[in-house]
């Protein structure tokens, strides 16, 4: 049986327990952007400004702590989630979500409690229509809860530039094998704007 308890969750506890460890280091990486510690890289890329992290409401937490530290070179996610001391801190961070019966042992998946508790946080906080008017810590727990929907609503240029969304293609080879031929008429399809840069 799992006996769950009732825990207030941080940002980043509720990214790990939603989608592991890779969904915990993204709101990391936001929450360090969003506090002026971070910018995009090369393409796929962040990293580090020079300058200390910005003050928050909050402390910087220690994950947050291991991925700026790890930030000596430019870095992708998928790679920050496998430095050793982004696993360590992602470790830590499971110690005591496991001791209130939010984790199973021996392989640290969520309990049934905790898929219920992310659940009733997505209902009572829905993915927001746009970025005005929000807080810094309802646009971490957004992207906590939401993931790449929160991403494209609240943070489109960064997370595509920072490689924490997918490219959209808009159109695809079907499209133009479908398209009217020749030069008359008007195309029913536009090839001007919308592209995935144009926000």
């Amino acid at each position: 049986m799992e006996d769950e308890v009732r825990i207030p969750l941080a940002p980043h506890e509720v990214a790990l327990l939603r989608g592991g460890p890779r969904a915990a280091v993204t709101v990391a990486v936001v929450d360090l952007y969003l506090r002026g510690a971070v910018e995009p890289g090369p393409p796929g890329t962040v990293r580090a400004l020079p300058s200390q992290p910005g003050t928050g409401a909050t402390a910087l937490n220690p994950l947050a702590e291991a991925v700026r530290g790890c930030l000596d070179e430019p870095m992708g996610v998928r790679r920050l989630t496998r430095h050793t001391d982004v696993r360590l801190a992602v470790a830590l961070m499971r110690i005591p979500l496991a001791e209130a019966g939010l984790l199973r042992y021996p392989l640290l998946g969520p309990t049934r409690g905790a898929r219920g508790r992310v659940r009733e946080l997505r209902e009572r906080h829905p993915l927001p229509a746009g970025r005005r008017g929000l807080t810094a810590e309802e646009r971490l727990l957004a992207v906590a809860l939401h993931d790449t929907a929160a991403l494209r609503v609240l943070l489109p240029r960064f997370a595509l530039r920072a490689g924490l969304v997918e490219r959209v293609e808009v159109g695809g080879k079907g499209l133009l094998r479908h398209s009217p031929r020749g030069g008359g008429g008007g195309s029913l399809y536009s090839c001007g704007s919308g592209g995935a840069g144009s926000d």
